[in-house]
């Protein structure tokens, strides 16, 4: 007979493991020798390496829109934190040492939260759209990943999306963080906002970097796996020369294979790939 572990035994005995890992990355954070960005600055700097958006909210089959709306507040507060930081070369960017823990006290609300592969909600949900954002920025540029953790499943149908499939973030303070390292010659700097229902991106530079980036989504289908549906593609990465015009390099940066958790009726049937 296996052994339930301690987080599963009840709600307390979960709030406990996770103020046992909080406490653990701070302990980490304390030894592991990053420089940690913490400078904000009001001037922009004048070269924009990537600039992008996002819809803040989206009709989600399901889930109460109220989480959606309290979701804009807490980005909000958020853009508050983020924006004008400027990441110096050997920096390293850190969500939740930026942002800080998300809190009632703070102003943040309950919103919608991912949660072992399923939805839930609490205080501060809806934050990992801006590590989405900023992910997508990040690669974008020569900029270099330290920590990243995907979504697992589909969760949710397509509405208005803009980016490949599974190019995300999880984000769960203070266990789950996104970082990246400055790992060129010069400052960044992040600019982040909302306007017109979206949130709104640019990473930006000192000067343009010789090469620039764009992401492709290859061989996007929906496969049925005995009586589950998975969504199967593979995104790749086009490093371009900027001066000529030539792709350098093709890299492949993700391997989707997620389990399809919404209704299986809202699966485009032009999108079905039998075997």
């Amino acid at each position: 007979m296996s052994r339930r572990l301690f987080c599963t035994l009840g709600p307390r005995c979960y709030r406990i493991s996770l103020e046992k890992e909080i406490l653990k990355r701070k302990v980490k954070n304390l030894f592991d020798g990053e420089r940690i960005a913490k400078e904000r600055s009001e001037k922009v700097l004048e070269n924009i390496v990537k600039g992008h958006s996002s819809v803040l909210i989206r009709r989600l089959n399901g889930v109460d829109i109220r989480l959606q709306e309290n979701k804009v507040t807490n980005i909000e507060l958020a853009c508050k934190k983020i924006n004008g930081l400027v990441i110096h070369p050997g920096e390293t960017f850190s969500y939740w040492e930026t942002c800080g823990r998300p809190t009632k006290r703070k102003g943040y609300k309950e919103g919608l939260m991912i949660c072992r592969s399923g939805m839930s909600s609490g205080i501060g949900g809806g934050l990992c759209q801006m590590g989405n954002m900023i992910h997508w920025l990040v690669l974008n540029s020569p900029l270099t990943v330290t920590e990243l953790h995907h979504h697992s499943d589909a969760l949710f149908p397509d509405e208005r999306r803009r980016v490949p499939f599974g190019t995300g973030t999880s984000i769960c303070y203070n266990r789950l963080d996104y970082r990246f390292t400055n790992t060129t010659d010069q400052d960044v700097q992040i600019l982040v906002w909302c306007e017109n229902g979206e949130l709104c991106g640019e990473l930006r530079s000192e000067k343009p970097f010789p090469e620039r980036y764009r992401l492709v989504e290859e061989d996007h289908h929906f496969r049925r796996e005995g009586d589950k549906f998975f969504r199967i593609s593979k995104v790749y990465r086009l490093v371009i020369d900027r001066e000529s015009g030539e792709t350098i390099r093709k890299e492949l940066i993700l391997d989707n294979h997620s389990e399809v958790m919404y209704d299986y009726s809202l699966i485009p049937e032009e999108q079905i790939q039998n075997d």
